[in-house]
């Protein structure tokens, strides 16, 4: 019996799985079928299975509660860091409100004009439905990009363009490209975690820069450089994650002017571009990607579930990232991807979504600062666009407490500390404005809030 229980809580058996045979299931635990028999009947007896007549016995379909987030393969008791904050926005169920993930609300994509595409495809070639990308990715979708490049003065050819799986990938071929194992790579602090996540597994050593309103703190930035000397730095200028901040074009031209001096590459992630009202400064505009390398991607604005992105970069070293994705994926990214996110972008819905998407972001922002507001969580500013807030806790409160205390309750966030290198960010928290919406979560950080006073 105990077996069995453990195989039910253990979630080996599901309900409606049939169990093992009385005969194999004696042999397997070196027992009589007598006693099988008994211990079958008790189960039955307590509810855990169902006997049915001539095929044996079965995990009763109300033996276990639905899966609870807590009790999925990261519990709470697990460190609280990137990986924490992935796992629980990754794993939990569609209905748990999760205003600390990176996602917009289902309901606020395209997805009707996903669905035409989608039927548009399944038209098509037999060949995009059966063979690899090619190595740089679809011409097409490559024109698109640069066209819409041009609206923000970055001037590029095809040969400085190619595609991707997704922007996670093209930041970490652009690793496999130019750093080695004990590299030191500078890193905005507050930044988005899973530029941590990755670099980790790339062996460097990362050195933070404190970031302001208007970019990277530019005396700590040259100090950084003069006595580091990073061979990379990553950063979003527009709408920076977790911050919302945009970097000015003062900050913009020193930062250039430093990495020119100290001989370091930027990679410059543009993954929030289309959610700002009209283009602000970039870096790669002002470089013409001879230092700065542009990422980006397509899952904020179109789907997470239809992965693609790009690298823009010198023609040479896009060469080289060519070569990299075909030894490490074999091609470029999948065809299937590529021409449903074409289909869109050249449609005259994608422009509509995206606007109906600022409005809509501008409004809930604005609501959500108000309700955050009122329970003394302070936004450190009010971003131009997207749909992070950054925010700061009342009093002391530490921000990992609260999560994990959140998470309790059904309610995912993402406490400061792991967007933070320094750790310094214990009272912050990034609320993503759209998931924050939902009347539950303002009702769980009342109560928390409340508590903790």
């Amino acid at each position: 019996m105990a077996a069995i229980r453990d195989r039910i809580a253990r979630r080996l058996a599901a309900p409606g799985d049939r169990l093992p045979s009385i005969r194999s299931f004696a042999a397997t635990m070196g027992v009589s079928a007598t006693t099988v028999v008994e211990a079958y009947d008790r189960l039955a007896a307590e509810g855990l299975i169902r006997a049915q007549r001539g095929s044996g016995f079965y995990v009763s379909t109300t033996a276990l509660a639905p899966l609870r987030l807590a009790e999925t393969d990261t519990p709470r008791a697990r460190a609280v860091d990137p990986f924490w904050v992935s796992r629980q926005s990754l794993d939990s169920e569609d209905a748990v409100p999760k205003p600390g993930c990176g996602w917009l609300p289902s309901d606020w994509m395209p997805n009707e004009a996903l669905r035409q595409a989608i039927r548009s495809l399944a038209r098509t070639d037999d060949g995009l439905l059966s063979y690899y990308g090619s190595t740089r990715g679809s011409l097409a979708l490559r024109r698109l990009l640069l066209a819409r490049f041009l609206d923000e003065d970055i001037q590029a050819a095809p040969d400085q363009l190619m595609l991707t799986s997704t922007g996670t990938q093209a930041l970490d071929l652009i690793c496999r490209f130019l750093l080695r194992p004990g590299d030191t790579v500078l890193i905005d602090d507050p930044c988005y975690f899973n530029f941590h996540a990755l670099l980790k597994t790339h062996q460097v050593r990362l050195v933070g820069v404190p970031y302001t309103p208007t970019g990277p703190d530019m005396a700590a930035f040259e100090s950084v450089l003069e006595d580091e000397r990073p061979r990379l730095y990553i950063t979003n200028s527009a709408l920076h994650n977790p911050t919302g901040a945009t970097l000015s074009s003062q900050a913009a031209h020193r930062v250039l002017n430093a990495a020119a001096r100290y001989d370091m590459t930027i990679v410059e992630d543009d993954i929030f571009a289309d959610f700002e009202p009209e283009p602000s400064m970039r870096l790669a505009a002002l470089d013409g990607l001879n230092r700065v390398i542009r990422i980006g991607s397509f899952s904020k604005t179109l789907s997470a579930s239809i992965r693609c992105g790009y690298i823009a970069a010198r023609a040479d070293w896009i060469d080289g990232l060519v070569d990299l994705q075909v030894a490490t994926n074999f091609g470029g990214p999948s065809p299937v991807s590529v021409e449903l996110i074409t289909h869109v972008l050249m449609g005259g819905r994608y422009r509509k979504h995206m606007e109906d998407l600022r409005r809509k972001l501008v409004r809930a922002r604005r609501e959500v600062a108000e309700r955050l507001q009122r329970l003394g969580i302070e936004p450190w500013l009010m971003p131009r666009g997207g749909f992070y807030l950054w925010c700061r806790l009342p009093g002391a409160l530490d921000s990992t407490q609260l999560a994990q205390a959140a998470l309790a309750k059904g309610v995912v966030l993402a406490p400061g500390n792991v967007f933070s290198l320094s750790q310094n960010a214990q009272h912050f928290m990034r609320f993503n404005v759209a998931h924050t919406l939902d009347p539950y979560v303002e009702q769980v950080l009342a109560e928390l809030l409340g508590s903790a006073d």
